[in-house]
Order: structure tokens, then C-alpha cells, then sequence
């Protein structure tokens, strides 16, 4: 946990353009620069938003490695502007294809690589592999740790980013009806549960059959919403105090008193 200074972030909420991978940059330039006009260091972008999310055997031909060159532009996209950008993306390691995020520095610098260890669905689980570890990085003294979409309806890859020191969980994420409780529910209750902010951008509009529900939002510590999205194209802004969640942990501290592996009858 960090007592460190408070940081506007931004979440974009957009439909993005499926498999049209310049129009998707060239939305991620205007949003970035627009959250950092607004004061943001940091913007959130969905799951898969290079590309798009469900666009079936187009992944296995737009997929890029992680040094690629939609990955470069992003970097001069995020030093341009000087923001930092967490953005979703299908990566090609060799033949293998991950649902992944990069997040990049204020500087165009890549801080790191995170790859979807929950996959969701027969789509998800017939072209990427799962991950196989979490990650965190530094960003202007925050910790930060990454999930995408279905691994934050599960409580331990939340909790143990939350063990691991994470003050804000970013959460890229193509969340589809009619699962709006995910994103009305669950996401706050990760925040409470572990006394962190975390930050849930989704897609939004319908995509090859798909319908997105939208409502991101940023949530605190003691689970409220700090900003949250209906169901159109939107750009939240909110900041993000690291000192809230000590005093959220004061009164109790559900880290500390949690009785994991006790014995079951």
C-alpha cells in the first residue's frame, strides 16, 4: 500500500472500430489527448481494442508481438501526449496468440506485458492460450496490477494483487450482455474486498453478434463509485487518492484478518 501523491485517471469507453487497427489508434490518440488536457497520467482502453474483440479468424492475422509495430506507435502515441496508456491487444508470441494488455509509460517506454490468464467462452479459449502469472509495475509511485475482463469475476487474482501491494487494479475488459452485474457489482465489491481502486473499461455497442453493456467505472477503496458510465461513448475522469486505502484499512483490514486455508469437514 502507498501513501503516495493522488493521480487523475481516465477510462475510455468506446465501441472502436472492429479490425480496423489505424482507426482503433487513432481513437486511442484523441482519447489521450483529451484525458491529459483534462489533467489524467493515465488512460484505460478495453479489452482487445487494437483490433477488436470478437472478429473471429481476423485475430490470427492482425495479432502482433509485444514489440510490434502498433505496440511502437502507442509509445508515441503515450510520450506525445505524456500519458500513460493501458491498452488491450491480441499478442503472437511465435504460432501462440495471447489476449493481452500493454501498459505504457508517460515517457512511450513499455512497463508491461499482461497476458489473460482467465479465458472466457469457446471463442476466447479456440484462439489464445492462457497466461500464467500476474504482474504489476510502478507508475509515477502507485503500484499498479492488470487483469482483463473474466479474471476479475474471480476473487483470487484480485486479492492476490491486492497481497502483492497494488493500490489501483486496471481492468481492460469487453464485458457483453446480459452480465451488467459484473460491472454494477462484482467490479465494486473487488474494490472493497481488497480496499484498492480499481479502474473497469469496457466496450460498448454491438460487435458480430455481441451486445456490450458499458458502465465502467472507477471504484474506491471502500467500494463507491469515484465515476461511472451509462451506455454511450464516454471518457471518465476521476483521481485517485493512495492514501484512501490506508484509511479504508484503519477501521478494519480485510487483508490482515482474512483466515485463508483453514480446513474444511
Amino acid at each position: 500500500m502507498n501513501d503516495g501523491a493522488a493521480m487523475k485517471i481516465a477510462l475510455c469507453q468506446s465501441a472502436g472500430a472492429p479490425c480496423d487497427v489505424a482507426a482503433n489508434l487513432a481513437l486511442v490518440q484523441a482519447a489521450a489527448q483529451k484525458a491529459a488536457a483534462a489533467g489524467a497520467r493515465l488512460i484505460i482502453f478495453p479489452e482487445c481494442f487494437l483490433t477488436g474483440y470478437n472478429i473471429g479468424e481476423r485475430v490470427r492475422d492482425l495479432a502482433e508481438p509485444a514489440d510490434g509495430p502498433s505496440l511502437a506507435t502507442l509509445g508515441e502515441i503515450a510520450a506525445e501526449a505524456e500519458i500513460a496508456v493501458i491498452c488491450g491487444y491480441p499478442e503472437r508470441a511465435g504460432e501462440t496468440l495471447f489476449n493481452s494488455a500493454a501498459v505504457i509509460g508517460r515517457d512511450g517506454s513499455r512497463l508491461a506485458n499482461y497476458r489473460k490468464v482467465h479465458l472466457y467462452g469457446d471463442y476466447e479459449k479456440a484462439y489464445f492460450r492462457p497466461g500464467e502469472r500476474l504482474v504489476t509495475t510502478q507508475l509515477d509511485g502507485i503500484k499498479l496490477g492488470v487483469l482483463i475482463c473474466y479474471d476479475i469475476e474471480f476473487p483470487e487474482p484480485a486479492r492476490a494483487l491486492a497481497r502483492a501491494g497494488v493500490d489501483l487494479l486496471a481492468v481492460p475488459t469487453s464485458l457483453m450482455t446480459p452480465a451488467d452485474a459484473v460491472a454494477l457489482h462484482v467490479v465494486p465489491t473487488r474494490a472493497r474486498e481488497n480496499q484498492i481502486f480499481v479502474a473497469y473499461a469496457n466496450r460498448l455497442g454491438r460487435e458480430a453478434g455481441l451486445e456490450y453493456v458499458g458502465r465502467s467505472c472507477i471504484a474506491g477503496p471502500d467500494g463507491g463509485d469515484l465515476a461511472r458510465a451509462g451506455v454511450e461513448e464516454e471518457l471518465l475522469v476521476a483521481e485517485i487518492d493512495p492514501s484512501a486505502i490506508g484509511r479504508a484499512r484503519a477501521g478494519y483490514d480485510y487483508l490482515a484478518d482474512c483466515r485463508a486455508g483453514l480446513d474444511v469437514n
